[in-house]
């Protein structure tokens, strides 16, 4: 009884401190050894609701929890089988892909709301190569976005065929144009490719971007993220930025946005959920 009355009580005190935050979707997790307490500690910060990608063993210990919904991906190309970053496996068979068959029914079942995070540059190959296609002609099938990394990459990532030059956002265009109906989202916002991101943008409409790792301040600054931010306002492209976490502190990341002073508080709730909820609305419904 003792727990019980515990687990209520900590259950209203995370909902009235959600009630009073701001509205957060964070469209770029992973997973962690506490998915419980990373959970807890996301909806304290105002998170109700995340796309998640990690392991698939990991992957099915996530449940809609303390007020938030878990959107699952499917995370592929795996280098040598594994998650970058970690010794775990990917897939219970150990494979760097999945079978395309079981994909796409779990995607009927539900079970996964998104392709991503697409491993392509870790991997060492283009976000276009055929290895991908049939996952993104699943995904444009049944109406589920895809997230691709972009950009740069953290140390000891233990990918051997990582290559910056791959993580030119460019390198969609091929497949954008393959699948004309596919959602996309650039993941970390392309940066430092951002007049490849840009360009992007402007001829693709389909396409939106997160701003994790550029929004966390012991990666970039907070100048150089703010000046990123710009870039993207003053190209037209308010209605496609999303806010995204990558596992960084959240509250800082939360506060960069919240403390750019040349865009307004509605803009800032774009970026905070209005722009996900628009772009995973097949999820929403």
């Amino acid at each position: 009884m003792k727990f019980k009355y515990s687990l209520l009580r900590t259950l209203v005190v995370l909902l009235a401190l959600n009630a009073t935050a701001q509205k957060i979707f964070d469209t770029h997790i992973h997973g962690t050894a506490d998915p419980i307490q990373q959970l807890q500690t996301l909806a304290l910060a105002g998170v109700y609701e995340v796309a998640l990608s990690t392991s698939w063993d990991a992957q099915t210990l996530y449940k809609d929890t303390n007020g938030i919904k878990v959107l699952q991906g499917l995370m592929l190309a795996c280098p040598n089988g594994k998650v970058p970053y970690s010794n775990q496996y990917c897939f219970a068979d150990q494979g760097d892909f999945p079978d395309v068959t079981w994909v796409e029914q779990l995607i009927k079942e539900h079970k996964i709301h998104f392709i991503g995070e697409v491993l392509s540059q870790y991997y060492g190959i283009s976000s276009s190569d055929e290895r991908l296609i049939p996952y993104y002609a699943l995904a444009e099938k049944y109406g589920i976005p895809v997230g691709i990394h972009s950009g740069l990459a953290g140390p000891d990532h233990g990918a051997p065929n990582f290559k910056v030059s791959l993580g030119t956002p460019l390198l969609l265009e091929d497949m954008l144009q393959r699948f004309p109906k596919l959602k996309v989202w650039i993941m970390h916002a392309g940066a430092p490719f951002l007049e490849d991101t840009l360009a992007i943008l402007k001829y693709y409409p389909n396409v939106y971007l997160d701003i994790s790792a550029v929004n966390n301040p012991y990666i970039f600054p907070k100048a150089d993220f703010q000046a990123i931010i710009k870039r993207f306002i003053d190209g037209g492209f308010e209605d496609r930025i999303m806010f995204g976490s990558d596992n960084g502190p959240i509250n800082l990341a939360i506060e960069n946005v919240e403390q750019i002073d040349f865009i307004s508080s509605l803009q800032k709730e774009k970026i905070f959920y209005r722009n996900a909820e628009v772009f995973f609305s097949r999820e929403n419904k």
